[in-house]
């Protein structure tokens, strides 16, 4: 579909990789992580907007992934599931690590919306 003169190009890709992203945080986990991965691969060559929102997407859930992992090793390792600190670990996982990449996706949403890169802070690649 061609793009209108006041739509940059790959602007509707970076906002379906923007929403993947927030799904896989919120409703999907997994499944939307899935979708971004076809998403990256059924499109290799894009306007540098939908790469940059793309990267984006996969490589911050990559590490949302690898955040979440890291914390239920350190729960599991520090005492499990019977240990009394284990729900203060989770809530205070969800409250710093899991709400901030939701409130970094709603702004990549917004900038993706916007038809401008977005470059999420100290995880995100680098946009061309």
């Amino acid at each position: 579909m061609p793009h209108s003169a006041a739509e940059p190009p790959g602007r509707e890709l970076a906002v379906a990789a923007e929403s993947l992203f927030l799904a896989n945080l919120l409703v999907a986990p997994g499944l939307a992580f899935l979708a971004i991965v076809w998403l990256r691969h059924k499109h290799p060559a894009v306007p540098p907007l939908a790469r940059c929102h793309l990267d984006q997407a996969f490589f911050v859930s990559l590490w949302g992934g690898g955040l979440l992992v890291v914390a239920s090793s350190l729960v599991l390792a520090l005492g499990g599931l019977a240990w009394k600190w284990t729900w203060v670990m989770v809530i205070l996982y969800f409250t710093c690590i899991h709400s901030t990449l939701v409130l970094l996706g709603a702004l990549g949403l917004a900038k993706a919306l916007a038809g401008k890169p977005y470059v999420y802070p100290l995880i995100g690649p680098r946009c061309e």
